[in-house]
């Protein structure tokens, strides 16, 4: 029976991270990896769909730069390419994985683990021990019970990623990122999509103000809100609308993105104490069993993947040495990747508010920046809100919509992490001109 200081069972950010600094320690290291090294974020979610949302970008780009001064003619999508580009970037992420594992000196093992009840796991009949282990399992695609939902066009968000040719009617079930993210690449290559949500609006973590541009500003989208699925055929979804009505929608294709649920099974075989389907940890990832950690979307905390490198950096330290670091969930951000971006850090307004703070709440037109202004025209939309405490003044959430906002919202996660207060904000520069203004003219607005 092999023993070693960790085991890490799952691959994906939480467990790859985990594993690589506990390595770099010095620490004797085992993961396991049931399917891919890099999980479902590199091989079957974050990384595959932003390249695809790259490509429909460029192709989106192309067709309409007329105005900006670029002429172009014949232009077309072709998914083969696109999927070629897709798993060559998968491919070379994965490479650097495997790379990173071994130059951290950690061994790999493919298979799937079985927890015993003694604290060992078993992978294809042979047991392995550790003195402490993190469960980095992630999650699955939920599936609800709806008739129908088993035919062959009914897939995940794992099967569409590899469809090989375009369908003509995309129907998604569910208005959360991931179905948010495929309808805006589907209906940008042309393909008609409705999106089903059962919630009165999408994207549940934004604020309203700002789902409700982003369903304006994806006119070739049909958003059906407070709607319930209750049956798919062969050529239709059929649903309750807000009124009542049985209503039907075409689809070819049917996109089941109903959330994701955590992977407990090896959990429960070591027996961790699991409650609302998901493991349950404390604020360094602790579970109920000694030198037993759970990380990324298996603990259900948060469902990012940025969270749960997060997760595996704290869990580490916590084990070998550095106690004093803890999760804060308010300070993660957030990103849909859609055409325009929305992304987010801390708190909503309606989150706030709930949580008994005297709020204060400002908003700016992107249009009012100059390289909004000189990239998008002034007929684009984009909007970033902040939102204070009235007594403090400190800084408790910032959301955005348009260019960029994936790769800005790291700003906000500073200011709410470092609890900065809007007349902080007065001193840092930013860049001119750049996008990033618009957070910076937003905040001093409530000076």
């Amino acid at each position: 029976m092999a023993h070693y200081d960790l085991i890490v069972v799952g691959s994906g950010p939480g467990g790859y991270e985990a594993a690589h600094k506990a390595g770099q320690l010095g620490k004797t290291v085992l993961v396991i990896e049931k399917d891919a090294l890099g999980g479902v974020c590199t091989n079957w979610g974050c990384i595959p769909t932003k390249s695809l949302l790259n490509s429909a970008k460029l192709y989106e780009h192309a067709l309409h730069s007329q105005a900006k001064g670029v002429i172009t003619t014949g232009v077309s999508f072709d998914l083969a390419a696109a999927m070629k580009w897709k798993q060559d970037t998968i491919d070379t992420l994965q490479k650097g994985i495997a790379y990173l594992m071994k130059s951290s000196d950690v061994d790999v093992l493919f298979g799937e683990a079985i927890g015993n009840r003694d604290g060992s796991i078993t992978v294809d009949g042979i047991s392995y021990t550790g003195e402490a282990i993190i469960i980095a399992t992630g999650s699955s695609s939920a599936m609800i019970p709806i008739e129908g939902a088993q035919l062959d066009h009914v897939v995940t968000s794992t099967e569409i990623l590899s469809v090989e040719r375009l369908p003509e009617h995309l129907a998604v079930i569910g208005g959360g990122v991931i179905g948010v993210e495929f309808a805006a690449l589907f209906s940008t290559l042309g393909v008609k999509v409705s999106v089903i949500e059962m919630t009165d609006e999408i994207i549940p973590m934004a604020d309203k103000e700002i789902a409700k541009l982003l369903r304006r500003e994806m006119k070739s989208v049909d958003f059906y809100l407070s709607a319930r699925v209750v049956k798919i055929d062969e050529k239709h979804v059929f649903f309750i609308d807000k009124d009542g009505k049985e209503r039907t929608v075409e689809s070819d294709l049917v996109l089941m993105s109903t959330g994701r649920m955590p992977n407990t099974a090896l959990a429960e075989q070591l027996g961790v104490f699991i409650d609302r389907r998901a493991v349950v940890v404390d604020d360094v990832l602790k579970t109920n069993i000694p030198n037993v950690y759970a990380i990324g979307d298996v603990n259900g905390k948060s469902l990012l993947a940025h969270s749960a490198s997060r997760m595996a950096e704290v869990a580490v330290n916590n084990l070998y040495g550095d106690t004093s670091q803890r999760m804060r969930y308010d300070a993660i951000p957030w990103a849909v990747y859609t055409q325009p971006e929305v992304a987010g850090c801390g708190l909503s307004e309606s989150e706030a508010l709930r949580r008994g703070y005297n709020v204060k709440c400002a908003s700016r037109q992107m249009r009012s920046n100059g390289r909004f202004l000189a990239e998008n025209g002034k007929k684009a939309s984009g909007l970033c809100t902040v939102v204070v405490d009235g007594e403090t003044r400190v800084i408790l959430g910032i959301q955005m919509i348009g260019p960029y906002a994936s790769e800005m919202i790291h700003a906000a996660a500073v200011i709410i992490e470092s609890e900065l207060r809007v007349d902080e904000i007065a001193e840092v520069v930013f860049p001119h001109p750049s996008v990033s203004e618009v957070v910076k003219e937003t905040i001093l607005s409530l000076k």
